[in-house]
C-alpha cells in the first residue's frame, strides 16, 4: 500500500468514527418504507444504532412526514399499490427539499416487472444512495443477470465496475455481498470485509442495512454514510458470531453488537481497503 492510499484509509477511518459520533448525538428521524416481513426488525436495528425510525408508508401522510424527517429509506421488498404511491411522493419531496434518501431496489430484474418499473421511475428523483445486492445492482447497470427471487446469485465483485455507470442517477452506490463495495465520485472504490456468513440467514438484515445507511446519511456525506453503515454491520456481524455462532443466538447477539459499537471497536475491527486502480 502506498503512502497516499494509507493516508486516505486513515482519513476514512476518522470520518467513519465522526459519522458514528454524530449519529449518537443527533439521533436522526428516519422515514422508512420497507418490506412487510422486515418492518419490525428494521425498526429495531435503527433504534439499536441510536437513530429514530418511523414506518410511515401511506400516501396520505408521506409528504408531510418526509418534510420533517432527516432522511428517507425506500425499500421495494413487498410493494403495494398504496405504498408505491407513497414512495413516489416521499422521493419527490426529498429531492425537492434536498433531503438524503436511500433506494433499495429489492428484486429488480426481468421477472418482477411492476416493481422494476417503479424503481426506474424512482430513479428520476435522484436517490442519494442506491443500495442493493449484486444481482439487483448488476441488473440496474444493464447487465443481464439471472436472479433467484430477491436473493443475489452472483458475487458483488463481479459488478462493481459496471455499477459506476449508475452514478449518473445517484451520488453513491453500495453493493452488499460476501464483500461490500462503496462507489462514488468522491473516493476510489472501497471494499468492506468482515461480518458473518449467518447475516444473510437472518430475515431483513439487508433491509436493515439500507435503513441504517439512511440514518448515517442524515449526519454525513453519501459515501461516508454508506461506508460507515457497512462497517457498522460488518463489525457487529463479526463480533456477534464470535460469541454466538448458532443462528438463533446470533440474531440476538447481532442486535446487541449494533447497539454496543463505539469508536474504539470501529478502530479495532474496521476492515476495508481502497481497491488498486479504482477510480
Amino acid at each position: 500500500m502506498n503512502t497516499s492510499t494509507q493516508a486516505l484509509q486513515h482519513t476514512l477511518l476518522d470520518q467513519i468514527c465522526e459519522a458514528w459520533l454524530k449519529l449518537q448525538q443527533h439521533q436522526p428521524l428516519v422515514h422508512i418504507m420497507t418490506n412487510a416481513v422486515a418492518s419490525n426488525y428494521v425498526a429495531n436495528v435503527v433504534l439499536a444504532a441510536n437513530a429514530s425510525p418511523a414506518m410511515i408508508d401511506n400516501p396520505f401522510e408521506a409528504e408531510s412526514f418526509a418534510k420533517i424527517a432527516a432522511a428517507i429509506n425506500l425499500n421495494l421488498g413487498t410493494p403495494t399499490t398504496e405504498q408505491v404511491q407513497a414512495m413516489h411522493i416521499a422521493a419527490e419531496t426529498a429531492h425537492r427539499l434536498k433531503k438524503p434518501w436511500v433506494l433499495d431496489p429489492v428484486g429488480y430484474g426481468t421477472v418482477l416487472h411492476w416493481r422494476s418499473n417503479t424503481v426506474d421511475q424512482l430513479l428520476n428523483s435522484h436517490p442519494t444512495i442506491l443500495r442493493g445486492n449484486a444481482s439487483e445492482i448488476g441488473a440496474l447497470a444493464g447487465k443481464r443477470i439471472e436472479s433467484k427471487g430477491v436473493d443475489s446469485t452472483i458475487n458483488s465483485a463481479d459488478v462493481y465496475l459496471q455499477a459506476q455507470s449508475l452514478l449518473a442517477h445517484c451520488d453513491c452506490v453500495a453493493i452488499s455481498g460476501e464483500s461490500d463495495y462503496i462507489i462514488s465520485r468522491d473516493y476510489p472504490v472501497i471494499q468492506v470485509s468482515g461480518g458473518s456468513y449467518l447475516q444473510p440467514r437472518v430475515t431483513a438484515t439487508g433491509c436493515a442495512l439500507g435503513a441504517l445507511i439512511a440514518a448515517y446519511s442524515a449526519v454525513s456525506s453519501p459515501a461516508i454514510a454508506a461506508l460507515a453503515a457497512h462497517v457498522h454491520f460488518a463489525i457487529a456481524g463479526q463480533r456477534a458470531f464470535e460469541r454466538a455462532p448458532q443462528l438463533g443466538r446470533f440474531n440476538v447477539a447481532f442486535l446487541d453488537e449494533v447497539h454496543q459499537l463505539n469508536t474504539e471497536s470501529i478502530r479495532q475491527y474496521a476492515n476495508f481497503q481502497i481497491l488498486p486502480g479504482a477510480v
